[in-house]
């Protein structure tokens, strides 16, 4: 039940409340997310050749992302668990930043915005794992929902 503010997530008494979907039909959902991790400029250099000391950053980044879109639902209390076709995260090395991007798709009931924006920010937190040691001054940043789709079946 949705409340009297339009807020699917809290029922009339202010409550938590899992949304209802079961009503819902079947569709082919897409959304794309972003963000940026802000490195110091030899941290990059240091990704860029793959001399991190824990390893490969952007491919370990990766991999933390896709899994982590896959346990979103296990992450955030009231999302559904959902079929996931698809996720991919792309990163952009700028000079003094990785920009983070993720698609996902899914066919569901419901929206698969949380898991694109839960891959943008798992990877983009292991980044930040993976450089601490080297770079005390990363900033994580603007992580964002850019655009999402949904096409009857």
């Amino acid at each position: 039940m949705e409340d009297k503010t339009g807020l699917t997530h809290v029922d009339e008494k202010g409550q938590a409340n899992m949304v209802d979907i079961s009503g819902k039909n079947i569709m082919h959902r897409e959304a794309v997310a972003s963000g940026v991790i802000h490195l110091k400029p030899s941290t990059i250099e240091l990704i860029k050749n793959n001399a991190m000391k824990k390893g490969d950053v952007l491919s370990v980044a990766r991999i933390a992302g896709i899994t982590g879109a896959k346990k979103t639902f296990d992450l955030i209390p009231l999302c559904h668990n959902i079929p996931i076709n698809k996720v991919d995260i792309e990163f952009r090395v700028q000079e003094d930043s990785i920009i983070i991007t993720s698609r996902a798709v899914c066919d569901a009931k419901t929206g698969i915005e949380m898991e694109a924006l839960t891959a943008v920010s798992i990877a983009a937190l292991t980044i930040y794992d993976m450089c601490k040691a080297v770079d005390k001054q990363m900033v994580i940043s603007n992580i964002r929902l850019e655009e999402k789709h949904k096409n009857e079946l």
